[in-house]
């Protein structure tokens, strides 16, 4: 870790230099103070209204959600791979607050969604046709490289420690698993949760290309 004599590395950039660019995407507030946040260089100065909108039509078709009985640390950066790899929504259920503190606040770019329980996701499921995948390395499941993930689905994770619940398992339609071969008995759930979701993006979308730079 740096110390107090190190100079300390700005995240970011500073206000725009040169005549601000028109357009309603540009901040006004970043152009004039620079902008610091967790964003990639194609949103650079751009409103949170903006950004939001112009991920909306790149989002995938797979869904994530979480299981939430233990205010669990690892929700927030679950979220956080989710925006990254663009998945459609993150689903929270059981518990409606989480600990948004691992997200970085990607949640504001992310939508979520809330759900009482594991029946109150499987309503929602079939009302959309999307298959529930659990993961979670219990009998029965499959190794999830070993047959591609549905493209329209919802990957359904547990929380850190006790996994899926009874509920949630019976509740999925299918039920994959991480090939782990050292002594412990399960992978951090977020972890987990990234390597799941960049199996499907390996997969469905090999070829999309990153966002485009700003024009």
């Amino acid at each position: 870790m740096p110390t107090d004599d190190e100079p300390q590395l700005e995240v970011g950039v500073g206000p725009w230099q040169g005549a601000w660019p028109e357009g309603d995407r540009w901040d006004p507030e970043l152009l004039a103070d620079g902008d610091r946040r967790n964003v990639v260089d194609r949103y650079r100065y751009w409103s949170m209204e903006a950004i939001v909108a112009d991920l909306e039509p790149r989002r995938h078709p797979f869904h994530v959600a979480i299981e939430n009985w233990q205010h669990d640390l690892n929700i927030g950066s679950i979220v956080r791979t989710a925006n990254a790899f663009a998945a459609s929504a993150v689903h929270i259920v059981g518990r409606r607050r989480w600990n948004r503190r691992g997200a970085m606040v990607t949640d504001r770019y992310q939508r979520i969604e809330h759900h009482e329980d594991v029946e109150g996701l499987v309503v929602w499921a079939r009302s959309e046709g999307l298959p529930i995948v659990a993961v979670d390395n219990t009998a029965g499941s499959v190794p999830v490289d070993a047959a591609p993930l549905p493209e329209r689905c919802v990957l359904l994770f547990g929380q850190e420690g006790p996994g899926l619940t009874e509920a949630a398992i019976e509740a999925a339609d299918a039920h994959v698993a991480i090939r782990q071969f050292g002594s412990t008995r399960s992978i951090n759930a977020a972890a987990a949760a990234a390597i799941v979701m960049h199996e499907w993006v390996r997969v469905h979308a090999p070829d999309v290309p990153p966002a485009p730079p700003a024009g």
